[in-house]
């Protein structure tokens, strides 16, 4: 047989997305011998989700919790990666267009991810950034330092009021980790870094519309999260919705059943987004490409092998799949649901191939875990409930475990070790633009600095 004819034997699988979903996919298909697999991404690397609140908070570098997709994956020879975004796809001759470019396909495998949703406040994004990407990690960087910046410079007490209030939106484990880690900014890290205020002024404000933090918890480690807050110093308030984010002003509605609905203003320079995502601009292509039904945050639904309905060759999975054959809910977003999809996938792949079937896709949900400070944290492994320094130490072992390359798990590892003997975060970087400095009396979301409209030389 020609090489040629062998060539045309092999089955193309494109993948669509370099998150955990898309990263496990290709790796569990890449020492097959009759595949041929592309993984398409925007990015040229995996980042690594769950730690991009400690490159907000200076903790941790991008690099840190980054990896390139080329060197994760340059051990399997039938993978090649490309950079670029998938525009659109052509089920009817199963290709995926990429900008002018037709990649084909026989199995297709989108795993785009979310973003964060702001419930049809959008213009909201520009006053609260969320934080899913590397370059949103580095926005809450800098307005987070440039909030202490501009403290120091400012003489007006209501106006250094303003920069030392920090409202994180949502209680979840994204919600509350940001607090944390802002709280003991303020409170021990940079303690003694400022001369013209005490950084213990800073307000820290945790808001969460349900009845509780953590509410995929149970409920008491809601409440030892909430206590563990407390005690770093975050005000924590539930059944707290934000109906309104204007001019630094941030409008609260809490729901009381005896005296109805009450509003409240708060002035705050620095307001951070952790409460809700939508499904990536992928989920509309797909639904209007194959006809296939999304969820009200844009996911697709899918068949109970993840596939999407109509098409046994196109697969969506992780945060971009709907998925709720399991307990009649879909699966939530994190980490092990998008691992154990691309897994999944790729095992189904391999059986198919070979004339086999494989059951149905079934989540094991081995527990869940969010970090409050420096040795507490809430761990939830379903036979056992762990909280305290035990469930820290557990965190920071089961993350270091999931980081992808092998450098990435000690420079995290030895830059914990030093950050907890010296409480000290040395990526503690203002960046993002090419900025100079100005008076204390600033904005923050046209920048703390400035670039000057013309730049003006000194005379001899």
């Amino acid at each position: 047989m020609s090489k040629e004819s062998l060539k045309q034997e092999r089955h193309n699988v494109v993948v669509v997305g370099g998150g955990f979903g898309g990263l496990y996919a290709a790796k569990n298909l890449g020492r097959e011998n009759n595949v041929d697999v592309t993984l398409i991404d925007k990015r040229n690397f995996h980042l690594f989700q769950p730690l991009l609140y400690q490159v907000a908070t200076g903790t941790l570098s991008p690099a840190d919790i980054s990896s390139p997709l080329r060197s994760v994956l340059n051990k399997s020879k039938n993978t090649k990666v490309l950079l670029g975004e998938v525009t659109d796809i052509v089920p009817e001759e199963q290709q995926v267009l990429m900008g002018d470019e037709k990649i084909p396909y026989d199995t297709l495998i989108v795993a785009t991810g979310a973003k964060h949703s702001y419930f049809g406040k959008d213009h909201w994004e520009t006053s609260a950034p969320g934080l899913k990407t590397v370059e949103d990690a580095i926005e809450m960087r800098r307005r987070i330092f440039t909030a202490f910046e501009a403290a120091e410079k400012e003489t007006d007490p209501e106006k250094r009021r303003a920069w030392l209030n920090f409202v994180i939106v949502g209680g979840g484990p994204t919600g509350v980790e940001l607090a944390g880690a802002i709280a003991e900014l303020a409170y021990h890290t940079m303690k003694n870094d400022f001369r013209n205020f005490d950084t213990s002024e800073a307000q820290v404000l945790l808001l969460e519309g349900l009845d509780r933090i953590l509410p995929p918890f149970a409920p008491e480690l809601s409440a030892e999260a909430e206590a563990s807050l407390k005690g770093l110093g975050v005000t924590v308030q539930t059944k707290t919705l934000v109906t309104n984010i204007e001019d630094d002003i941030i409008t609260l509605k809490q729901g009381n059943a005896n005296t109805g609905d009450e509003f409240e203003q708060i002035t705050a320079k620095t307001v951070l987004w952790a409460a809700g995502v939508k499904a990536s601009a992928m989920g509309k292509v797909l639904a209007e490409r194959t006809g296939v039904e999304c969820d009200r945050a844009g996911r697709v639904i899918v068949e109970p092998d993840l596939s999407i309905k109509g098409h046994p060759n196109i697969f969506a999975i992780g945060d971009l799949g709907h998925f709720a054959h399991q307990n009649d809910r879909p699966l939530p977003g994190v980490a092990p649901v998008a691992m154990q999809q691309g897994k999944y996938v790729a095992s189904l792949i391999k059986r198919r191939l070979k004339n086999q079937t494989l059951q149905s896709f079934y989540y094991v949900d081995r527990g869940s875990l969010a970090v409050i400070g420096q040795n507490a944290a809430v761990v939830d492994l379903l036979f056992i409930k762990l909280k305290g320094f035990f469930a820290w130490l557990f965190w920071l072992l089961i993350h270091i475990h999931f980081l992808i390359e092998f450098d990435n798990k000690l420079v995290v590892m030895i830059q914990w070790v030093w950050n907890y003997f010296t409480s000290n975060r040395g990526a503690r970087l203002i960046t993002g633009k090419e900025l100079e400095p100005i008076g204390g009396d600033a904005d923050i979301n046209s920048g703390y600095y400035q670039t000057p409209k013309k730049r003006q030389t000194a005379s001899a």
